[in-house]
C-alpha cells in the first residue's frame, strides 16, 4: 500500500495550528499575571513611605532606599523581625520535615503491604484531603487549648506534621516508583524492611520526596490562619502573622503606617521559598528523566 504523500505546508499546518497562537496569547497573558506583582514588589521595596504614592508602582522613585528600608526592617522593634523569621524556619524544618518523613513513611507502607482495611485507609485519606484546612482550625484551637499548648510553638508545629495530601502523593508515587520484585529479591538476601527501605527504596523515592517536601514547606511557611488563632505572644509569631501586623499598624487612630517595611519584609520572605524550589528542581529533572527511560 502506498504512503500518503503530505505536502510541506499541510505538515507545517498540522504542527502549527491556528490554536497555537490563542495558547500564546494565553501563556503570555499569565506570564504576566505571575511576573507583575513581582516586579512591583521589587520596585516598591527601594522606595521609601512617601515614593510609594507619589510614584509609579512599576518604576523606579526619585529616592533609592532599598539599603534603608533593609536595615530599618532588621532592626524595627529590636529586631523583631529576625525573630519572625527564626520562628518560621523552626515550623518548616520541625513541621514540614516531620511530615515529609510521616507522609513518606505511610504511603510507602499503604503502597507496598497488604493488610486488612486498606480500602479504609484509602477512603480517610482521600476525605482528609477535601476537608480544608480552615474548618479544622478552630477544633483544633479548641483541642489544644484542653491540652494547654496553645501559645507555643507545638501549637503550629504538632498540626503541621499531618499532610494528607502528602501521603496520598507519595502512596501513588510509591506503587509506581518502587518494583515489588526488588523488595523481594532483597528480602531473599536478608535484608530486614527498615534496611531495604533506607538503602534502596528512598533512592526510587527521591523525586516524589522532593514534591511532598516543597508542598508541605511552601504550605508551612505561608501558613497563616492557624498561628493567626493559636498564637498570642508576637514573639512566636511566624513571618506571615508577623508583617500582617506590622500592615495593621496604618488602622486606626494614632496609626504609625510602615509600608516600607511590609514590603521590605514580604521580599525577603519570598526569598527562601525561591531558593528552595530552584535548588530541588533538579530531582524532579533527574526523576523525570529516569523514569523516560524505563521499560
Amino acid at each position: 500500500m502506498a504512503h500518503e504523500t503530505r505536502s510541506p505546508s499541510r505538515v507545517k499546518n498540522m504542527l502549527n495550528p491556528r490554536s497555537s497562537k490563542t495558547l500564546l496569547v494565553v501563556m503570555v497573558i499569565y506570564a504576566l499575571y505571575t511576573i507583575l506583582p513581582l516586579a512591583w514588589l521589587l520596585f516598591s521595596s527601594t522606595k521609601t513611605q512617601g515614593g510609594l504614592f507619589s510614584s509609579f508602582g512599576l518604576w523606579f522613585a526619585d529616592d533609592f532606599a532599598f539599603f534603608d528600608n533593609l536595615v530599618a526592617t532588621f532592626t524595627y522593634r529590636d529586631g523583631i523581625f529576625l525573630r519572625w523569621f527564626g520562628n518560621t524556619l523552626l515550623y518548616v524544618v520541625v513541621g514540614a520535615g516531620g511530615a515529609t518523613l510521616l507522609a513518606t513513611l505511610a504511603g510507602y507502607g499503604l503502597a507496598k503491604f497488604k493488610f486488612p482495611g486498606r480500602r479504609a485507609v484509602f477512603a480517610v485519606v482521600l476525605g482528609a484531603v477535601a476537608v480544608p484546612g480552615t474548618a479544622l482550625a478552630v477544633p483544633t484551637f479548641l483541642l489544644f487549648s484542653e491540652l494547654g499548648l496553645t501559645n507555643t510553638p507545638w501549637a503550629v508545629i504538632i498540626p503541621s506534621l499531618i499532610s494528607p495530601f502528602g501521603m496520598y502523593l507519595m502512596w501513588v508515587f510509591a506503587a509506581d516508583s518502587v518494583p515489588t520484585e526488588i523488595l523481594e529479591a532483597a528480602r531473599i538476601d536478608g535484608a530486614g524492611e527498615f534496611r531495604t527501605f533506607f538503602t534502596i527504596s528512598i533512592r526510587l523515592l527521591a523525586p516524589g520526596i522532593v514534591t511532598v517536601a516543597l508542598f508541605t514547606v511552601v504550605a508551612t511557611w505561608n501558613n497563616y490562619f492557624l498561628p493567626l488563632i493559636m498564637l498570642s505572644d508576637p514573639a512566636w509569631y511566624p513571618l506571615t502573622v508577623g508583617l500582617n501586623q506590622w500592615s495593621a499598624q496604618a488602622i486606626g487612630a494614632g496609626s504609625q503606617p510602615i509600608y516600607n517595611l511590609v514590603i521590605m519584609g514580604s521580599l525577603l520572605t519570598i526569598i527562601p521559598i525561591v531558593i528552595a524550589f530552584l535548588l530541588l528542581q533538579r530531582f524532579w529533572q533527574s526523576g523525570l528523566a529516569a523514569g523516560s527511560v524505563k521499560q
